[in-house]
């Protein structure tokens, strides 16, 4: 019981900061919007349920998910795992939550109340936010509903986790279907139907149907959005090589990305120069002096290692923006008016224009790069840069040459950023400085950790994660970077190894754990066999 009241008691504080930092930032209200468009709540603004607004009802739906997350948190398995014990640490740490917002609101409610501008100092809480806040309630009244309401929802998390995920019933069910199907339910259990040729060969057929029925459904602003998702796919995966194969810690990729965008305008635009060269002429030309500016940071800087890499590559790369922007520089690249009027590809002598036509075209390159990519992962070339990202010293005991792969990495990876830059300028029909910040690189490092390093399905998941999501929720874009950052941790914490991670790196970070842990509790009979 202790064991239960400790965890109640830690999940109870953890999510009471999360839930006071999300009202203080305004978020609660942002989210029951989003909770009442999905719902299509459209009741009037008074009389919605219990005599609160349709608008307070979807922020403490909202509130409501977070408190069942506390519950659920608080009610974690221990040793023994008694539904006494674990209902206590979950209606512990909805009630600990509940009294903290319910502090909140009364505070808040208050400072209303003797006109206090609160806005003055937490820009999110404008009077109609801390109205909606206070649930249009007396302040009392407002700070006892959130007691007793958090405190209902850690038990309900409670009930779910204790008595749907770990319930005994489970096991039941399971038991009395195998002795019910017999050889039949065995084959379904133990067959590997998705990792089966004619599995694979549907998967790709599907696939294929998809992307090319989409794009001729999708409007323009969809269509858009998707080729912003394939240009970061295709910077996903040159980063996935240099950082999620090779383990060489690159913060200035977007450098690369800016080089493959500046040669296809600067050959293709009217101005500055009026080269005027076909896109298809181009392209290579991108992708080669992004891949030689690889080489050239590579020579000087490999045999660094770790925070030392990392620090040379960001400085490479601000170079890189500073070098745009310069004035110095207007006659050659535009300098900070950037250069416009990019060229696009021709077809038949037909200009490709359309949103959709650029859509195809940058589906043609992102399965271009996965298969160069793939090739690339099962050849001596890819286990070479696993073992140098594995260890790097042993790798070279064993005659890998260290150097050739590193530079190898980094020209290929260069490579991708470049076809990704030369696409993003032609479908732009404009590129400056301001498309080539620091920011770049994050977002390309932060979707390759999401969705997996090192793995071909984890980048794409993870450039529809962060780059398609957020254009799905645009009322959150004021919360881009906090949700970048909330993502990481909990990734981090809770799926380190990523969304779809590659089998190589699932099997290291959980033979990490298991090695933290020699002494966890034995796993029951037949738990675990394949």
């Amino acid at each position: 019981m202790a064991a239960h009241l400790r965890s109640g008691l830690r999940a109870g504080i953890v999510f009471s900061i999360i839930t006071v930092f999300l009202v203080l930032i305004g978020f609660n209200v942002i989210a029951g919007g989003l909770i009442g468009d999905m719902l299509h709540n459209t009741q009037a603004s008074e009389g919605a349920a219990f005599g609160l607004s349709a608008a307070a009802l979807d922020m403490l739906i909202f509130l409501g998910l977070v408190g069942m997350w506390a519950g659920a948190a608080g009610a974690r398995r221990q040793s023994p795992d008694s539904w006494p014990g674990a209902l206590l640490a979950g209606t512990l740490s909805g009630l600990i939550v509940g009294l903290m917002v319910a502090g909140l609101a009364y505070l808040l409610g208050s400072m209303a109340a003797v006109k206090v501008e609160v806005s003055r100092y937490l820009a999110a809480l404008i009077p109609d936010v801390l109205r909606l806040f206070v649930l249009g309630l007396p302040v009392p009244q407002a700070a006892l509903t959130y007691a007793w309401f958090f405190t209902a929802s850690g038990l309900a998390g409670a009930l779910l986790a204790r008595g749907m995920v770990r319930a005994e019933w489970r096991r039941r069910v399971w038991t009395w279907l195998g002795a019910r199907l017999g050889p039949a339910w065995a084959w379904l259990t133990r067959q590997p139907l998705f990792h089966t040729h004619a599995a694979r060969l549907v998967t790709y057929a599907l696939v294929g149907v998809a992307l090319l029925i989409l794009p001729l459904r999708l409007g323009q602003y969809w269509n858009y959005t998707a080729g912003t998702v394939g240009i970061y796919v295709l910077l996903g995966l040159g980063l996935n090589i240099v950082v999620g194969l090779a383990g060489l810690l690159d913060l200035g990729y977007v450098a690369f990305f800016a080089i493959g965008a500046y040669t296809m305008a600067l050959l293709t635009a009217p101005v500055p120069h009026h080269l005027m060269w076909s896109f298809w002429a181009a392209l290579p030309a991108g992708v080669i002096m992004a891949a030689l500016a690889g080489i050239l940071l590579g020579i000087p800087v490999l045999r660094m290692r770790g925070d030392y890499l990392a620090i040379v590559t960001l400085g490479f790369g601000e170079i890189i923006r500073v070098l745009s922007k310069s004035d110095a520089l207007t006659k050659f690249s535009g300098g900070p008016r950037g250069v416009p009027a990019v060229g696009g590809p021709t077809f038949f002598g037909g200009r490709l224009s359309t949103d959709v036509g650029f859509v195809y075209l940058i589906i043609l390159g992102v399965l271009l790069v996965i298969f160069v990519t793939d090739r690339l992962q099962k050849s001596r070339v890819g286990r070479a840069w696993v073992a140098m990202r594995e260890d790097e010293t042993v790798a070279q005991a064993v005659g890998i040459s260290t150097l050739r792969h590193k530079l190898l990495a980094f020209a290929i990876g260069a490579a991708f950023a470049g076809l990704g830059g030369a696409l993003f300028a032609a479908r732009n029909q404009f590129t400056g400085p301001e498309d080539h910040n620091l920011m770049v690189s994050i977002n390309v490092l932060c979707l390759v950790i999401v969705g997996g390093m090192g793995s071909i399905p984890g980048v794409i998941a993870g450039a529809f994660v962060l780059k398609g999501l957020p254009e799905v929720l645009r009322q959150l874009q004021d919360y881009r970077i906090l949700a970048f950052g909330a993502l990481l941790v909990v990734m981090m914490i809770a799926r380190p190894e990523g969304l779809i991670p590659s089998a190589r790196r699932s099997l290291e970070i959980h033979g990490e754990h298991e090695e933290a842990a020699p002494g966890g509790p034995p796993s029951p009979p037949g738990e675990g066999i394949p």
